[in-house]
């Protein structure tokens, strides 16, 4: 238990609530912004398009190692106002170049967005998690998944309306241009609606640094509010002695995959079940609704965790059952076709709601001094997000996409299902609760 005073708690997870809210909004625009890059850069194929979340994922892989040295060195606080305006500086650098329609320096900022929220996360999670009892630990996560997901329902929105509205009819003028000047001109006042909406978010962001260093989030030391001697932190010399804590890490590499495969890869998806002029909501740009829908209900699923994990659920028990549906879905999806194969899709945000709330904190369960270094390991887990949907680009250019999603989307939720029931108990001496 830690020793934060009842304030400071209340405090803190108000703090750690908006900042999940900004890792939501900035997270979830990656799925129009496939859309966007498509089109604004003309590329011909969506695996092109997809380095917008490999660029913007493998920020995790690279940066969670530095991140944890960072905030031994700096403290959790001031860790999360650098990663604040390490994203500032990311969103300048897109919203500058998209209007410019560079694609690689474009993928630079999308990095540098990502480098920030790995900062940012190798902070919050871990802090939430110990900042209460761990065995309640998912209830707080759910409720800041909450915060995640109501901001990921919302951008896809906000940058459609802003930004990709009639985004239908640009191809069509496209090709009815008579001459490549006219047509880069009708391509470069596309890509030029990204620009403000860009320097807005990057202005919010310098802004909540300084908050976040003004407010009285409260100091805690991990190390001496996640340590038990069931685990054998107190006996144990190495991180490599955790072996649930490598399990978790692939755990939620897949887990991460393939949440952003049904959240952002779900666009591509529905336009090759050939809904892209199907599930709409009538002001908005037509590949907004998917990552919406699925949002819907990975918030619909945190509510649901929030009324039954731990007091109907525990953190193990929700994980299973959230993999067996997971699996059940995956092959709904793949056995349908149109409208019903969609939203089976789309109900994978349901089963993903409770993964990240359960695995986070059984993979650091007693990890003590070592709580820091592991956390950064499950942040480079993330990297999954940049991985798995690229897969499934490369894969549907040599299969029928649903035998691609199949073989990308199976797997990963039999292995989550393997670390609920056996993999996060490995190397700790009792189950627990």
């Amino acid at each position: 238990m830690t020793k934060a005073s009842k304030n400071d708690y209340s405090s803190a997870m108000w703090i750690i609530g908006i900042l999940f809210f900004i890792f939501g909004f900035v997270t979830w625009l990656n799925g129009p912004l496939i859309t966007f890059v498509k089109l604004a850069f003309n590329l011909d194929t969506d695996s092109k398009a997809f380095w917008v979340t490999t660029a913007f994922y493998m920020a995790y892989f690279f940066l969670a190692l530095p991140s944890s040295w960072i905030l031994e060195k700096i403290g959790m606080k001031k860790g999360m106002a650098v990663g604040l305006l390490i994203m500032a500086v990311g969103t300048f650098i897109f919203g500058t170049f998209a209007t410019q329609r560079r694609y690689l320096i474009c993928l630079t900022g999308l990095f540098t967005i990502g480098s920030g929220l790995s900062l940012l996360q190798t902070a919050s999670n871990p802090y939430i998690s110990i900042i209460g009892p761990i065995e309640t630990a998912a209830k707080r996560i759910t409720v800041m998944g909450i915060c995640n997901k109501v901001a990921g329902i919302l951008s896809p929105i906000i940058l459609s309306y802003f930004v990709l509205k009639d985004i239908d009819k640009l191809p069509d003028r496209v090709n009815a241009a008579t001459s490549e000047v006219q047509k880069e001109t009708i391509l470069n006042d596309f890509a030029s609606q990204i620009y403000i909406p860009y320097m807005v978010m990057a202005v919010i962001l310098v802004l909540l640094a300084f908050w976040i260093l003004r407010s009285k989030l409260p100091d805690i030391k991990t190390s001496e509010n996640n340590s038990t001697a069931e685990g054998g932190s107190t006996t144990k010399t190495s991180i490599f002695q955790f072996p649930h804590l490598w399990l978790g890490v692939f755990c939620l590499f897949v887990y991460v995959g393939v949440e952003v495969f049904a959240g952002d890869g779900i666009v591509s998806y529905g336009a090759d079940l050939g809904l892209i002029q199907g599930i709409t909501i009538d002001f908005l740009n037509l590949s907004v609704p998917f990552t919406s829908i699925t949002l819907f209900f990975m918030l619909l699923g945190y509510i649901i965790g929030l009324f039954t994990v731990p007091k109907v659920f525990s953190q193990e028990k929700a994980l299973m059952f959230s993999a067996i549906s997971g699996i059940i879905f995956t092959f709904a999806s793949y056995l349908t076709t149109g409208y019903v194969s969609g939203i089976f899709i789309a109900l994978l945000g349901l089963s993903n709601a409770i993964m990240w709330p359960a695995i986070f904190p059984l993979a650091i369960y007693s990890l003590g001094k070592f709580t820091e270094k592991g956390s950064a390991l499950l942040i480079m887990g993330i990297v999954g997000g940049a991985i798995i949907p690229k897969v499934y680009a490369h894969l549907k250019e040599i299969f029928p996409f649903q035998n691609a999603m199949l073989l990308v989307v199976l797997p990963s939720y039999v292995y989550i299902l393997f670390y609920a029931v056996a993999g996060c108990k490995i190397g700790l001496k009792k189950t627990k609760n």
